[in-house]
């Protein structure tokens, strides 16, 4: 008999706060965990905290980089320890009993959180470090964590007044237990609505492997005999894409873009304008002009107007590539008969037929050649050719589901220990959409030398048992984006676990995901891992050139779904304390900016989780663009040397950028590795749009 959440649970008896045991430097015991071990191991992991931390603030000693920064790092282990399981819990196993722990839980870590920072012995004495002249007589690592250790505390009000701590305080826990709200709620919607197709007549244009997967997924509703596609995006773009049937592409369509907005228990715009409310008044405590400023400050964009100016840049060509797409779109509608305007359900539908009469390429070919597994072995041969890893299954560490699995990484040459690689690829009750990775152990070489562990997850949708399950190369290009932040985790080889990895600043972390896309379409990864899924050949090498060939294409499309998206998000935190509803300021700034009707925002408002699930991406979703100047340009470092898989640029890449974590500026370590600044031009290249002619004072220069 499992306990419920109220049953309590002694220290010794929870699993979830014990230390990591077994191989590969321990792992955590995913197969003990239940949902009642949660609050009370956070409880006492907490007070845990409180007593490292106290005996740091309170040592009579002078504070030294040692005694304080350093004993910073070791505080806190077990803590963080639970928030890693507790977190895969929050995506991926989240149901009732996880939730009500987590409405409960969430207003205390962020006090617990303002409790930390705003214990004035302890930031006295790491300000004494960072203000030291002796600082810079210390390492540069070293040097560079003390600088963000005060940092951080600074940013985040250890230098107020007793009553604006407090106000603090208040803010941190009501926005917390708001981001909470609007998760649960997003997900609700995403788990609680589904299209139910009928009849075979409802399959229209479905291409089989996406008809068996929505006929399991029906199964698992208890519909065994029907058909089902479920609110998420894995399953809304492929159903958007080959469905003939316009009304139930409409309907699809309305389920996933009206999430957190059908105005009922689950609907996120009263919860939107109360974060935005509660972020201005907290800039403002915290001295800046908005909350967009104070998540810049420490990017490699420092301020709003230079992520403004990037995303403008930007904007007007990708909307000029729109009109031609749409007008493309409507004349193939046109000859067809059809007697309506190109709608946002129908974009991807009538895209596709433009795809196949301008480049003789249909998604539906190129389907049966991307297979899940098969690319998987396509990442783990690119990370070999790059990196010199090699991924060895295993089987002797828990799981937390039955679909995950875990393989062992290590160095090609010696046989060395890098980390484990754990991925959860399908959709399921109680996990959230999208795909991400997860770090759940930091690599570092402060107190011996700790292996990282890393995890990819997605939401493809299984097929029949035994079957291949096949992707398309959007998704496809999204595995290789999250395998990308997963090397960026592995290749770290830094001394404190604060810098490691993707610690990074928000839009130089998107730089090396981004990166790896690039090697998806390479003629090496297609010839040996793009094998049809019937017959087990190669993609032919004449679909591979139409692939480079259409490699443009629908970039307006991408670009502008995201954009819109992004400059929403920056214009919402940029309108300082302004009350805002924000239905009403989407459509308002979307016809401002002058966004095609025939696109949506890649995630609307009462959706975006990127923006309201937390502060993460708040202010910053214009990173993926960002990061994306600094793509183009690093591959064009490939391409201007012996191709995708040259050994001494990968090299480069993998000394100044994939392994150094934040020991360093970003902005330094790409001109380490490329030897200049990355421009608007390479990107534009990438896109297919027109590159900008210099001002002349720019070109004499």
């Amino acid at each position: 008999m499992q306990p419920s959440a109220t049953t309590p649970t002694t220290q010794p008896e929870n699993p979830v706060l014990a230390k990591w045991v077994g191989p590969y430097g321990g792992v955590p015991a995913f197969d003990k965990v239940q949902v009642a071990y949660f609050k009370p191991a956070l409880e006492a992991a907490m007070e845990q905290t409180r007593k490292e931390v106290a005996a740091i603030a309170g040592n009579p000693a002078a504070p030294t980089f040692e005694n304080t920064i350093a004993a910073m790092e070791d505080a806190s282990r077990t803590l963080s320890d639970v928030r890693t399981i507790y977190g895969i819990w929050s995506s991926s196993m989240n149901g009732p009993e996880f939730q009500a722990v987590e409405r409960e839980m969430a207003p205390k870590l962020a006090a617990f959180s303002d409790e930390i920072t705003q214990n004035e012995q302890l930031f006295q004495r790491i300000e004494a470090v960072y203000t030291s002249p002796d600082k810079a007589k210390l390492p540069p690592e070293q040097q560079r964590l003390a600088w963000v250790r005060y940092t951080n505390f600074v940013r985040a009000g250890a230098k107020l007044d007793a009553a604006a701590k407090k106000r603090m305080v208040e803010i941190n826990q009501r926005l917390a237990s708001l981001y909470t709200s609007f998760s649960q709620n997003v997900l609700a919607d995403e788990e609680g609505y589904a299209v139910i197709l009928e009849s075979e007549a409802d399959l229209a244009g479905l291409p089989d492997s996406f008809r068996a997967g929505a006929a399991a997924a029906a199964e698992a509703r208890g519909l065994k005999g029907k058909w089902a596609i479920p609110n998420t995006r894995s399953a809304m773009e492929p159903f958007l894409t080959y469905s003939s049937r316009r009304e139930l592409r409409e309907k699809v369509w309305r389920y996933y873009v009206d999430r957190g907005d059908n105005r009922d228990a689950h609907d996120n715009n009263a919860i939107i304008s109360e974060i935005l409310k509660l972020r201005a008044e907290r800039a403002k405590l915290l001295g800046y002009a908005t909350h967009a400023h104070w998540r810049l400050e420490n990017t490699m964009a420092k301020t709003p107007e230079r992520a403004m100016e990037l995303m403008e840049a930007v904007w007007k060509p990708a909307v000029a590539r729109v009109r031609e797409e749409v007008a493309d779109m409507q004349a193939i509608a046109n000859k067809e008969g059809a007697k309506f305007k190109i709608a946002p359900w129908d974009y991807r539908y009538y895209a596709e037929k433009v795809r196949k009469a301008k480049y003789d390429l249909d998604q539906n070919e190129v389907k049966p050649y991307l297979q899940l597994e098969k690319l998987r072995e396509g990442m783990f041969w690119v990370a070999g050719e790059l990196f010199g890893f090699v991924f060895e299954p295993v089987n002797n560490v828990p799981v937390y589901h039955p679909d995950v699995r875990v393989w062992e990484v290590k160095d090609k040459a010696t046989g060395r220990h890098i980390g484990l690689w754990y991925f959860d690829p399908y959709a399921r009750q109680g996990k959230r959409s999208g795909a991400w990775m997860n770090a759940y152990r930091a690599q570092e070489r402060f107190k011996g030398d700790v292996t990282t562990i890393v995890s990819n997850n997605a939401n493809f949708v299984k097929g029949k048992p035994g079957e291949p399950v096949l992707i398309s190369w959007e998704d496809a290009s999204t595995l290789f984006h999250e395998f990308g932040h997963a090397l960026h985790g592995l290749n770290s080889q830094v001394t404190y676990g604060t810098l490691s990895g993707t610690a990074v600043a928000r839009d130089y972390v998107e730089f090396p995901s981004q990166l790896l896309e690039h090697w998806l379409p390479t003629p090496e990864v297609l010839n040996r891992f793009a094998l049809n899924a019937e017959t087990g050949k190669p993609v032919p090498p004449e679909l591979v050139a139409r692939i480079t060939k259409a490699s443009t294409f629908n970039q307006g499309f991408a670009t502008v779904e995201y954009l819109a998206s992004a400059l929403v998000d920056m214009k919402l935190h940029l309108a300082g304390d302004k009350p805002i509803d924000a239905d009403a300021f989407e459509r308002e700034t979307l016809k401002t900016l002058g966004m095609p009707q025939e696109i949506v925002m890649r995630h609307r408002t009462p959706q975006f989780s990127h923006v309201f699930a937390g502060d993460g991406y708040s202010a910053g979703y214009y990173s993926y663009l960002w990061s994306d100047t600094l793509t183009a340009d690093a591959y064009e470092a490939f391409t201007e040397g012996k191709g995708a898989y040259d050994r001494d640029v990968a090299e480069r890449l993998r000394k100044h950028v994939f392994s150094v974590g934040n020991t360093i500026d970003p902005a330094e370590g790409y001109r380490a590795f490329r030897g200049k600044e990355a421009g608007i031009d390479a990107l534009m290249r990438k896109r297919g749009f027109p590159v900008p002619s210099a001002p002349a004072s720019k070109k004499a220069k």
